[in-house]
């Protein structure tokens, strides 16, 4: 809006006055204008024009005098162009899209989702709010700092689940679309209000946006980052068990021959730590036969996998502040016998407890805890034969996820992996028998292989592979290539190694398959190809008639071994584990969600055969089948089922 200056002198000073004083309402002469007026006028140039002005909460017009020439136009603040929303509306809709539906569409999209839509979408809107939305410019400030105060303070008092979920990360990821969609909605309800309650209503909206997340808890992330949200108040899967421990049986005598039998599953993936089953064939026609429940418990919290020998199960859990060792009876899922360690590890991704898998040898089991207890018990009734603590022996720290690593048994010596790094211990007095060189981090276990007749443990780290003597811990070579130093490495027919990574947080991605020789006194490791096609996360993949295969994000996949090259790609279950069937060209799948599914191991096409569902909740441990029993867990309960054999 512009008025007419009535003399062309008149000064800035007096029209800088004139802006100052409110919302122009009319312009008049001294002689119309009502007298009781001029008591009001703070300033005349000349007696034969007054400006008429309203002030801000006032009802009747304040004066001001203009001198009363004409001529040149004086601009003084327009109308407040109405606020410019839909390109606010347009990004939070996007960024909604793209952060929590895409995700449910495509689930390998999650981490993408999230960094593009929900960050990137946030930087959106902060440049939209800031530069483009005509707002007041103390309602663009203010916004920003109230939501930023707003944000840190919730931090504060959230669960420590939400609070340290995705490395600190979970919060802000949740808390920037809904505080995206708060501010949107807000200057649109609030348009026509007036300040004061404009203002009040924006403090409301963001509090309540940030407010909402102190009502939540996570239980965990599954593999491709959606989390498991909770009411704060509701009991955890563990509070629940403790809460009925008091109800459970009590533990039961073992039979009397189990500890001395041969184990069937001495440890974690199996006699060779290779995921395959030898020797066995089942029925594939689940229609007719499927699978048959034999038992189904709670049990607490971890990531452990199994080892069984004769009658007898074992298993690693967390119950309240205590590591637990478990032994169960395989044919009924009784306890037997429980080894408690005052120790809990933590961490808001996967949760609590022990993530290592006990290993049988010689009627003694062999454990790591997360926190680095190694426990040597006896098999039969749980007596403490010896215990340690290997990040203490080792000086490694607890990593992000706690030690994963599964004992090795050698000879006379038990094998522990922390983070990277290796030791051994006497076998009978627990005694440190060797330390290896310093790793790069990593929650891969030691694994025992033969190259070149030359027995080697072999350790994958985040900083690549190592190979050490299994006698001594000295380093026979090393192949450098930043990775998760997660899944197990696997051996080729010919003797390659293949190593494998696939989180896409290291450098390296995919399936690596390295040449290792030993020339005169030196070893050499070198690069034969990578392979894109198949990305092992912490899904560990098998190598079956010259072909690899495994989890590609939440797909399975075969790649061939000549050259890498994918031959197929197909089904979705989630980030699961499997074992190979060998003798019969099959994968038995354990899905992320608890199903089991039987699929051809041949390189011509994907092609599922069956599917059934097991278990609920999140399962990344690893399945076992000892004999014609499967047994399978998660964090919350465990089952084992009969599988027909074929031919019967």
């Amino acid at each position: 809006m512009s008025i007419e200056k009535r003399e062309s002198g008149i000064s800035p000073r007096t029209f800088d006055e004139i802006r100052k004083g409110g919302e122009l309402t009319t312009w008049c002469t001294l002689r119309e204008h009502d007298p009781e007026c001029l008591p009001r006028c703070t300033r005349r140039d000349s007696p034969s024009r007054l400006l008429l002005f309203r002030k801000p909460g006032n009802k009747r017009p304040v004066c001001r005098v203009s001198s009363g020439m004409t001529s040149a136009q004086i601009d003084v603040p327009a109308k407040r162009k109405p606020l410019r929303l839909w390109p606010g509306v347009v990004l939070v809709a996007l960024q909604w899209l793209a952060g929590f539906v895409l995700p449910f569409v495509v689930p390998e999209a999650m981490l993408y989702g999230m960094l593009g839509g929900i960050l990137g979408g946030g930087l959106a809107v902060v440049l939209w709010w800031l530069f483009f939305s005509r707002a007041r410019w103390s309602e663009r400030v203010g916004a920003l700092v109230l939501m930023t105060i707003a944000l840190v303070a919730t931090s504060h008092v959230v669960h420590e689940s939400i609070r340290n979920a995705a490395m600190g990360m979970m919060l802000p990821m949740f808390a920037i679309p809904v505080l995206s969609l708060a501010l949107v909605c807000w200057a649109a309800a609030s348009r026509r209000f007036s300040s004061g309650p404009r203002r009040a209503s924006l403090v409301a909206a963001i509090l309540l946006a940030c407010g909402v997340f102190t009502l939540l808890r996570t239980g965990g992330m599954n593999g491709d980052g959606a989390s498991d949200l909770h009411w704060r108040w509701t009991q955890t899967p563990e509070e629940r068990l403790l809460a009925l421990a008091g109800n459970e049986p009590a533990a039961g005598p073992s039979p009397p021959t189990a500890a001395k039998a041969v184990a069937q599953w001495p440890g974690f993936r199996g006699p060779q730590r290779d995921g395959i089953v030898r020797g066995v064939h089942i029925a594939t026609d689940w229609s007719r036969s499927p699978p048959v429940e034999l038992w189904r418990r709670p049990i607490g919290p971890g990531w452990s996998s199994f080892a069984v020998s004769g009658e007898l199960v074992y298993t690693q859990e967390q119950r309240g502040d205590d590591e637990v060792v478990a032994c169960y009876n395989l044919t009924t899922g009784q306890p037997v016998w429980r080894h408690h360690d005052a120790a809990r590890f933590w961490e808001s991704n996967a949760g609590a407890g022990p993530r290592a898998t006990p290993t049988l040898s010689n009627e003694h089991v062999y454990t790591l805890g997360a926190t680095g207890i190694v426990n040597a018990l006896a098999a039969a009734d749980g007596a403490v034969v010896w215990s340690r603590n290997a990040a203490a022996d080792t000086g490694k720290k607890i990593p992000g996820w706690g030690f994963a690593g599964s004992p090795l048994v050698i000879d006379d010596v038990v094998i522990v992996a922390t983070a990277g790094r290796l030791v051994a211990y006497d076998l009978a007095s627990g005694a440190p028998r060797w330390l290896g060189p310093a790793g790069g981090g990593g929650y891969s276990s030691p694994h025992l292989v033969t190259l070149g007749g030359v027995k080697q443990i072999l350790l994958l780290s985040g900083a690549g592979a190592i190979s050490v003597a299994p006698d001594t811990g000295t380093q026979l070579w090393e192949y450098l290539w930043q990775s998760d130093g997660i899944v197990q490495p696997a051996l080729t027919a010919d003797g390659d190694i293949l190593i494998g990574t696939g989180s896409g947080m290291a450098a390296g991605v995919g399936v690596r398959r390295i040449a290792v020789a030993h020339r005169t006194s030196a070893w050499t490791a070198e690069e034969r190809w990578t392979a894109v096609g198949l990305k092992p996360y912490f899904n560990d993949f098998v190598v079956h008639q010259g072909h690899a295969f495994g989890f590609d994000g939440s797909f399975l996949a075969c790649i061939d071994l000549v050259d890498g090259q994918r031959k197929w790609k197909g089904g979705r279950y989630g980030h699961g584990q499997l074992i190979l069937l060998p003798d019969q060209d099959l994968l038995l799948v354990l899905s992320e969600k608890g199903e089991l599914a039987l699929v051809s191991a041949t390189p011509n096409q994907f092609r599922e055969l069956g599917r059934f569902p097991a278990i609920e909740g999140k399962i990344w441990n690893h399945p076992v089948l000892a004999g014609d029993v499967l047994l399978i867990r998660n964090d919350q309960q465990m089952a084992a089922f009969r599988l027909s054999l074929a031919g019967r």
